[in-house]
């Protein structure tokens, strides 16, 4: 009878072929060139590559690699087991203490990855752990419309009823406020959260006035509202000195969720705040408690990369991502082609509007040496299909200049 099942799961991923939404026929890189803008290797080929959230180009810096290697040579290829019952190697607790302070938090807690992270925080600050547990479920959960999928999946494992979840308008602290002020005398307390720099559109949430916002009616609730945000796309490369949407707005959230496998070059997710908050989280998290860690050598890549930040090289390849992403921008508007939002973030979603011109868009491109992506409906709405391009700081003005030069003669060729 299971065959039945194994129908029902095959007829499902033909309606996904058939819709041209397909993800699981990756292309598979062999190799990377050693250029100071590194290339991709395919099938012997060299790709230029605008779809990797490696903003600043550390996943090939030779610091990360030099002390990626030293930490495995340390302590082992691997972390054992998880750290509640084998011990916590002091690389990790190194690199909690490096994050905590780039962040000006108490401490930090690494998970395996920003979306284990992000699980965490929705289920932990949620409701107890326990019958016997303080901490009850009388909370409501709001959430960002276009917040990314892990902060979804986070909100769903808490399993509040309907009436404890909701979702506010995208970007929109008036429609939060709203929310908040409706729900007053309903609930103990609420969690807020939002991501900080949007994935699909490279957006910025407005954080200060969410701030506000929330401050203002923190009152109304008798444990108050706990803003959390999830800063995977903007730690390490939003701000001036990379501190992510905080900086840019001029506040901090009480939960910070962050990654270091985007712009830090290396691997597995974070959570800073209070001590009490990291604590907590410590006691309470499956995704901790029952789950190894990054390894030791990627703990290491990790932890130089963040203290790279603050140093002379940090500073250098941030100002060269803010001078590529500019450059990119004016070039754009020498062609007929349009963002599908205003971004100041390396993600500059180019706006194609329709699946299967997208993904013939990116077909040329690959045809011609590049490396891109399409985001297509349910990622984004029907009729807001884009090509995600990420610039990193590593691009060379050759680089740019050949994506647009190809980018233009697609629109030729594809009449798009």
């Amino acid at each position: 009878m299971k065959q039945a099942f194994f129908d029902l799961l095959q007829k499902e991923i033909t309606r996904i072929d058939e819709g041209k939404t397909t993800k699981r026929k990756e292309r598979v890189i062999e190799g990377f060139t050693n250029d100071p803008s590194p290339k991709a290797k395919i099938a012997g080929k060299e790709y230029r590559i605008f779809n990797s959230n490696d903003y600043l180009g550390l996943r090939h810096h030779p610091e990360l690699k030099k002390a990626e290697h030293a930490a495995s040579e340390k302590y082992g290829a691997g972390p054992g087991a998880v750290r509640f019952i084998s011990g916590s190697m002091k690389v990790h607790r190194d690199l909690e203490r490096a994050v905590a302070k780039f962040h000006g938090r108490d401490d930090a807690i690494v998970y395996s990855s920003a979306f284990a992270a992000n699980l965490a925080v929705m289920f932990c600050l949620s409701q107890g752990l326990t019958k016997t547990s303080l901490v009850d479920s009388n909370v409501l959960l709001l959430s960002d419309s276009l917040n990314h999928r892990s902060i979804i999946d986070g909100v769903r494992i808490t399993g509040l009823p309907k009436e404890q979840r909701g979702i506010f308008e995208h970007m929109n602290p008036q429609a939060l406020k709203k929310v908040l002020e409706e729900n007053a005398g309903k609930f103990k307390r609420v969690v807020v959260v939002t991501d900080g720099v949007f994935s699909m559109l490279g957006e910025y949430q407005k954080l200060k006035e969410m701030r506000e916002v929330i401050d203002a009616c923190d009152s109304m609730y008798e444990m108050g509202i706990l803003l959390v945000v999830d800063e995977a796309h903007g730690v390490g490369i939003a701000g001036e000195t990379g501190r992510g949407i905080e900086e840019i707005e001029g506040v901090q959230a009480d939960v910070l969720v962050g990654t270091f496998g985007k712009a830090f070059g290396a691997d597995g997710g974070y959570v800073v705040a209070s001590q009490t908050v990291i604590d907590y989280l410590r006691e309470s998290s499956a995704t901790y408690i029952y789950s190894n860690s990054i390894s030791p050598g990627t703990a290491g890549a990790a932890l130089r990369a963040v203290q790279l930040m603050d140093e002379p090289e940090g500073k250098k390849l941030l100002e060269a991502s803010r001078k590529n992403t500019a450059y990119f921008q004016e070039e754009m508007k020498k062609t007929s082609f349009t963002f599908a939002a205003v971004s100041y973030h390396p993600i500059q979603p180019v706006l194609i509007g329709d699946t299967a011109k997208t993904k013939a868009l990116v077909e040329y491109f690959f045809e011609h040496g590049i490396l891109a992506t399409n985001i297509s409906y349910p990622v984004v709405p029907p009729g807001r299909d884009e090509i995600r391009v990420q610039i990193s700081a590593t691009h060379s003005k050759e680089d740019i200049d050949e994506l647009i030069k190809v980018l233009v003669q697609a629109g030729e060729d594809l009449k798009l």
